[in-house]
């Protein structure tokens, strides 16, 4: 460790993971130097990832997906030396991994693939999970730079296995999340304190350090991000086309990255994963809440008024649900955008359908000519 501390530091890429590593990494007396696609007002902001490599001999690379992984190792591949560790951290195909490898090492440099597990907070106190995978004498010289922002370090085996428990471990994670979601939901349908659900869970099992951490936040509608809806999105995406590549049907994760993807149109897509919550436990809990109506959409609500029209023509409107996986993708750059997604009326399906039990209340009185 000591002497790590006296070489320089390359952190790329400044999302939630990467802010917490590098500011972790400095409180413990590294150098370190950083680069972001944004700028930020850090310090050590350098101007490109090619001066990070004439600056540092140990660059890790916290970007959010394949493409972004791809473009990084070729602009720092110009600068890359014998000296260098290159070390890939972000949850991609293993494809992926093994070509930003290919391209390090075609310069004569050197790659550990580091996939991690944890949040924020970890990032922060220098507690993350990392899935290692590579030469094992690369591995060795890497590892007191990884154990300075890590509680444990599992290694995995050759480049692209590492990636791979990755990935499927947040199917787990992933699943696990949205089930807790669908249970908090019919918990409540059936009238019992979600509390109780929660105290439960606890003495369960199946309980875990994911729902200890996500349950009474998905209760308390707090989606602050720690892992955000578009990051879990993009990884079950991962994990459906390994899947189908290699024959396996994997309907829970389909299920899971449905859910995220409806979340995504709504504009979600940088809140917590745990947001799935959202279309099962709503804002206003109180059974006798309407969505508010201007004056004239009173009026139209009025029994009078709406049984001739539901007699006359169909009502046509269009559902919340995510369209098929060929009507929409997320953007492949991370940007949280939803290309061909179907445009949704938020509310207008829940507040016909409280308009027609409204009109089954009231009694039908019949005019003759």
């Amino acid at each position: 460790m000591s002497h790590l501390k006296h070489q320089t530091i390359g952190v790329i890429g400044l999302g939630i993971i990467g802010c917490g590593v590098s500011g972790n990494l400095r409180r413990k007396g590294f150098q370190v130097f950083v680069w972001n696609r944004t700028p930020r007002p850090v310090p050590n902001f350098v101007g490109s990832p090619a001066e990070l490599a004439e600056l540092c001999d140990y660059i890790q690379i916290f970007v959010s997906d394949d493409e972004a992984l791809l473009h990084t190792v070729h602009q720092l591949s110009e600068n890359l030396a014998p000296r260098h560790i290159v070390i890939g951290h972000p949850t991609v195909a293993p494809d992926s991994m093994r070509a930003a490898a290919e391209i390090v090492e075609g310069r004569g440099a050197r790659f550990v693939e580091a996939p991690f597990t944890g949040s924020k907070v970890a990032a922060e106190k220098g507690e993350l999970v990392y899935y290692t995978g590579g030469n094992e004498e690369v591995l060795r010289e890497a590892r007191p730079l990884l154990e300075a922002s890590s509680k444990e370090i599992i290694e995995i085996g050759g480049l692209g296995q590492a990636t791979v428990i990755k990935v499927t471990t947040n199917m787990v994670t992933a699943a696990s999340v949205q089930a807790t979601a669908e249970a908090l939901a019919l918990v409540q349908a059936l009238g019992v304190p979600l509390k109780k659900f929660v105290q439960a869970m606890q003495a369960n099992a199946s309980h875990s350090t994911t729902l200890a951490m996500k349950m009474s936040k998905m209760i308390n509608r707090d989606f602050e991000p720690h892992f955000s809806i578009k990051h879990m999105l993009k990884d079950m995406q991962i994990a459906n086309q390994l899947g189908l590549s290699h024959y396996l049907d994997l309907g829970v994760t389909a299920a899971a990255r449905d859910q995220l993807l409806e979340q995504m149109q709504w504009g979600r897509g940088d809140d917590d994963f745990s947001a799935v919550a959202r279309k099962y436990l709503p804002e206003t809990e109180s059974p006798d809440y309407e969505e508010p109506q201007l004056p004239e959409q009173k009026e139209r609500a009025s029994p009078e008024a709406i049984a001739p029209a539901l007699e006359a023509a169909p009502v046509t409107t269009q559902m919340s649900s995510p369209p098929s996986d060929a009507a929409a993708t997320v953007d492949s750059a991370g940007s949280g955008e939803v290309k061909g997604a179907i445009p949704c009326r938020r509310g207008f399906l829940t507040q016909l359908l409280r308009r027609g039990r409204q009109l089954l209340k009231q009694p039908v009185s019949s005019k003759e000519g």
